[in-house]
């Protein structure tokens, strides 16, 4: 099967395009459209003449050119019939949006749709999904409306959710932190492409730096197994299971027709892929935008640089309760530190600036700690709310970090001037976080997998 055409296809047909504007097919038809897709759009509603000023078709089969993608929202009784007509016609990718099947125990008719798909080689998502979005080609089968949810920018963040509704959850939070995506697929039910598929395309896609998954249950455990294996040896993986609990199981068997297995074997898999797993959403965004910007970390020793003191001393305890260590700085960066700042700050690590350090101060910490061979990465909590802070720091820190030289998190806690302040950083690849605990967690995953790296 060609997964690849479901992401950069040259033509999409609609099938369940609408007027109403309160329909998917209408969201789905007006995302294509607005959102910039460069090929043929199809609508394909044999009660309309014109939608949103494209010309609608009866059938795939009435429409002269090819196409290679077929987008179906329709009930789900009807999509077999849609599928057999795109397999006639030559279609090779198909995203089944419809719900209906094995997930509300209508498993035969989901072995009809599957039986149509391997009849005509037809790559298909879902049913019960919510497809994909290529930044790069603007192929968005989301059928949820832009105004309502945000879509990412082009990155290397590649999201593979078994939930739309996860998935949605997900790209939002990314669209608003300005977090770089390359692909997103919601594969539902997975009745023919599953998690395993989708995992071995976004390994071999170049574009895709990091992997981000989350599954509720896997069709095949040892291809998956396998496949996972091979993957992390070449790039991150981070991965959120749902239904670990026995009320969540439940719920998943409802959710997408799956069973969700037992938790212990799969955090034993994780464990032995060397995937990184996360507990919750914010561990899966906050593990992927530090594996996505950050160099790998080449020890556990953290250097960190504050202007408050209980900053550096909550910290400090996170570094030690994620058994990471706190770096000894070198007689050469506490002389560079000593020269530049007032004799009533202490130079030290945890190293406290005091309240009235601006951006000049921080940067001679910065540079000194970004060069000192006994620091592994640096952890900067900068507290926006003392007066002498100010946008500048912003610019050191993100100069700082694109020099690539060693991971660099910034913390930054408080209301709506340090959130501003949080997402200008995040907007120019610099991980931040609220919490130190959030940060050096993230930053345990980082030191785990580079070790991986490091030895393979």
């Amino acid at each position: 099967m060609n997964i690849d055409v479901l992401f950069n296809p040259n033509s999409v047909a609609v099938i369940g395009a609408s007027r109403d504007p309160g329909k998917i097919g209408h969201v789905l038809l007006r995302n294509f459209i607005e959102g910039g897709f460069r090929g043929q759009i199809y609508p394909i509603n044999p009660k309309s003449d014109e939608i949103l000023g494209l010309k609608c078709y009866l059938s795939v089969n009435n429409i002269k050119g090819d196409v290679d993608l077929a987008v179906i929202a329709i009930p789900a009784n009807f999509v077999p019939d849609a599928l057999r007509e795109c397999g006639e016609k030559g279609v090779k990718g198909a995203i089944v949006i419809s719900g209906g099947f094995s997930e509300v125990g209508n498993v035969e008719l989901e072995n009809e749709l599957k039986e149509v798909c391997a009849k005509y080689d037809i790559a298909c998502l879902g049913p019960n999904c919510m497809g994909v979005i290529n930044p790069l080609t603007r192929v968005d089968s989301v059928f949820i409306p832009t105004y309502k949810m945000g879509r990412p920018k082009l990155g290397g963040v590649s999201f593979i959710s078994q939930s739309g509704a996860i998935g949605g959850a997900v790209l939002d939070l990314m669209a608003r932190q300005g977090f770089g995506m390359s692909k997103f697929v919601s594969y539902g039910n997975g009745a023919v492409l599953d998690e395993t598929d989708l995992l071995r395309y976004m390994a071999d896609d170049e574009r895709t730096r990091i992997i981000v998954l989350y599954i509720e249950g896997v069709r095949r455990g040892r291809e998956f197994f396998e496949t996972l294996k091979g993957v992390t040896k070449r790039k991150p993986v981070v991965v959120l299971k749902g239904g670990k609990t026995a009320v969540g199981a439940a719920a998943t068997k409802s959710h997408t027709g799956s069973l969700a297995g037992n938790a212990a074997v799969y955090d034993a898999v994780f464990k032995q892929c060397k995937a990184t797993e996360a507990r919750n959403l914010d561990e899966i965004f906050n593990f992927s935008k530090l594996f996505e910007s950050q160099p790998f970390c080449n020890g556990e020793r953290v250097g960190i640089i504050t202007n408050g003191g209980g900053l550096a001393v909550i910290a400090s305890d996170s570094v030690e309760e994620n058994g990471l260590k706190i770096a000894s700085l070198s007689e050469e960066s506490r002389r560079r530190i000593n020269e530049k700042v007032p004799a009533y700050v202490n130079v030290r690590n945890p190293l406290d600036l005091s309240g009235d350090a601006g951006a000049d101060r921080f940067e001679v910490a910065v540079q000194a700690m970004l060069e000192d061979s006994n620091v592994d990465a640096l952890l900067v909590g900068v507290l926006f709310q003392t007066e002498s802070i100010d946008s500048r720091v912003v610019s050191m820190l993100v100069e700082a970090s694109n020099l690539k030289k060693k991971p660099l998190l910034v913390v930054c806690p408080g209301g709506e001037y340090a959130e501003v302040h949080g997402r200008i950083l995040e907007n120019c690849g610099v991980p931040t976080y609220t919490s130190s605990a959030s940060a050096v967690r993230s930053l345990r995953k980082l030191v785990d997998y580079s070790k991986f790296m490091g030895k393979k």
